[in-house]
């Protein structure tokens, strides 16, 4: 990790020393946009002026958004691990460990299994989450944030335009913390390198990446249940976390994958006169995916996993994913956007080999290979906004497919109302499907016994800064797949894939809105939940809400920016689900309710320049408002704590 990161750091000052020398300038800077870096300007005979709005950013869908060095709430709220706002997550003790759910997005544009360990996936970088860029002068970010012991968090990112067609970015995100509890360490590393190229025509478009991720996590599997008690009485003898026994002290899982991913096109047809505009594209997209998940442990816990076949806890399970997309896109800008295509799937998913029962073999392997479909149609009309999207397995055994579609309508200058409908259907994640394990338990094989999930949606939103930011949708759910808590005794529990043979109904509705007084604002999201179902098979609070009171303002004669505030986080009770860290999942569990406990954090935010500076009193209400806080039965959440950080950029 510290390798990869060096070569990151000398590779940024050898092309800082190359670049021009950059002066920046904010005569022109609008009082909208004060704390950008606005304007950058070459000091060596260039007069070409580079300004924000200049350093963009891209994703696959081809959304682009505006590099953004403001000091505001949200950056506030996504200044954690994951770098995004995590409203509806509920953190581990340890940053760099998993978080749990508390809301639920069944909207579903995959026709295709994930693979399993989804507690190891909120830090890894998929396709989607890999961004482009173009830049007028080279530009680096380095994010650092405090852990818990003997750590820190490090995202050291660069990207600079070799020339006006070609950009290439490198970043590395590092983690390493010890964590106040036992074995608890976490140790992660994100490598990504992306490319972004066009022609001087800019028929020809090219952007590519390719990602590398270890996940590592040491697992103690919680409290044992006589420690609970323990930890919520808050007796001065356990102050120190570091004295609670945990479930086992030896344990180990990490989620490795690396990506190579292109996505090309070419404008064969290009017509453009007074009246209309004619575009034929061709498309190629090209995603090749290895990864592989891991549980070890050196002495066996029959005491909470059950029995085993070997002393030598291993379990490996691998996927291999190629994916090939080959499509046509027509543009007319009366008629609208119009793409079609031919999806080729080829997967190899399992273990090196069989396991045998007196009454059942477990097989190693789930493979295919498979032809699908997809279409797509984007058009504007007159304030509003049509998109649609469609895919099709056409195969037996990975049989899929998904409808999407959105319509959107500025109302005014302030009000947008949008409003869809999904309809998706999909075999469950791979690790439902067939799994394998030392532990006896935990091997089962439903590929020709479970159904696919299916599911449709309708959603709605509205966008306003003057009124508020609302959304609301409403699911159906039929063949809902999770991992059940069959049965408990003592320290040991019986988890197992089930599907629920009836429909679910769940309720979403979240509202936001910021209300301001001066230098003072009140900033406020609150969720409501709610399902109906015959069996408790779905849990989620009624109530999920956050509320920050914070104060803003120039201050050393506009020279810094200062936030100062407090955050208030709180979720009703209800039966959390628990976290199984052999299969890195969650399980649904009703026989321990948890919730109902307040979570306040201090902050001081500061910008000076093109830096941010993050201090945060994390929890500072934990010893006056009772040890009753966990993330999940017997993991205990966070106690207070003071972190720091700081976002800096450079723009060479």
């Amino acid at each position: 990790m510290r390798i990869k990161l060096l070569c990151i750091l000398i590779l940024s000052l050898i092309v800082t020393e190359l670049s021009s020398q950059v002066k920046l300038n904010r005569a022109n800077v609008s009082s909208t946009n004060r704390n950008d870096s606005s304007n950058v300007k070459r000091s060596r005979g260039f007069k070409d002026l580079a300004t924000i709005d200049m350093y963009r950013k891209f994703n696959t869908d081809k959304d682009t958004t505006i590099v953004d060095t403001t000091l505001t709430i949200k950056k506030d709220y996504k200044f954690n691990y994951l770098q995004r706002d995590n409203f509806g997550l509920m953190p581990f003790a340890n940053i760099g460990q998993t978080y749990n759910a508390m809301t639920f997005d069944y909207s579903n544009n995959q026709t295709n299994p994930l693979f399993g360990a989804r507690a190891r996936h909120f830090n890894y970088f998929e396709e989607d989450d890999v961004g482009y860029y173009e830049v007028p002068t080279p530009w680096t970010r380095l994010t650092y944030k405090t852990a818990f012991q003997q750590g820190q968090m490090l995202d050291a990112f660069f990207t600079v335009n070799l020339s006006r067609q070609f950009n290439f970015s490198v970043a590395y995100k590092g983690l390493r913390s010890l964590g106040n509890y036992q074995n608890a360490l976490t140790s992660t590393g994100n490598f990504r390198v992306t490319s972004n190229y066009h022609t001087k025509n800019k028929r020809y478009r090219a952007k590519g990446h390719i990602v590398m991720q270890d996940l590592l996590n040491q697992e103690n599997g919680g409290f044992l249940n006589a420690e609970v008690e323990n930890f919520e009485s808050g007796n001065e003898d356990f102050i120190d976390r570091s004295v609670f026994d945990m479930n086992f002290q030896d344990a180990e899982n990490i989620l490795v994958g690396k990506r190579f991913f292109l996505d090309h096109s070419y404008d064969l047809v290009t017509k453009k006169d007074s009246l209309a505009k004619n575009q034929l594209t061709l498309i190629n997209k090209i995603s090749f995916e290895d990864k592989f998940y891991q549980f070890y442990q050196d002495f066996p816990a029959s005491d909470f996993f059950g029995d085993f076949f070997t002393n030598d806890i291993n379990d490996k399970v691998t996927l291999e994913n190629f994916n090939t997309y080959a499509g046509v896109e027509f543009f007319n800008n009366i008629l609208g956007q119009l793409q079609f295509g031919l999806n080729y799937t080829n997967v190899n998913y399992g273990y090196d080999s069989l396991v045998f029962f007196a009454d059942e073999i477990i097989p190693n392997r789930i493979k295919g290979d498979f032809i699908g479909l997809s279409a797509s149609y984007e058009k504007a009309i007159k304030g509003f906004q049509l998109r649609g999207s469609a895919r099709l397995n056409l195969s037996d055994e990975f049989a899929g497919s998904f409808i999407d579609g959105q319509l959107g309508f500025q109302l005014n200058k302030d009000i947008y109302l949008s409003g869809g409908i999904n309809v998706s259907s999909r075999l469950p994640n791979y690790n439902y499907l067939l799994y394998q394990s030392d532990y006896t338990n935990y091997n089962w094989n439903n590929f020709n016994a479970f159904e696919n999930i299916n599911t449709q949606q309708l959603k709605f939103r509205m966008s306003s800064d003057k009124y508020l930011n609302a959304s609301l949708d409403i699911s159906n759910i039929d063949n809902f797949t999770y991992f059940n808590l069959e049965s408990v005794t003592d320290e040991l529990r019986t988890i197992r894939p089930n599907q629920y043979d009836s429909s679910i109904q769940y309720l979403r509705l979240k509202i936001q809105k910021e209300f301001r007084l001066g230098n003072f604002a009140l900033d406020n999201t609150i969720m409501y939940q709610n399902v109906v179902s015959d069996a408790d098979v779905l849990n989620v609070p009624a109530i999920i809400s956050r509320n920050t009171l914070y104060y803003s303002n120039e201050i050393f004669k506009k020279a810094m920016t200062l936030q100062t505030g407090v955050t208030l986080n709180y979720f009703t009770e209800y039966n959390m689900n628990g976290y199984d860290p052999l299969l890195a999942e969650f399980y649904t569990q009703n026989e321990t309710e948890i919730g109902g406990f307040p979570r306040l954090d201090f902050f001081i935010n500061a910008k000076v320049r093109q830096t941010r500076i993050f201090l945060k009193a994390e929890h500072f209400n934990s010893s006056f408002t009772g040890y009753n806080y966990f993330s999940a039965p017997n993991h205990p959440y966070r106690d207070f704590t003071v972190r720091f950080g700081l976002v800096w950029d450079f723009f060479l």
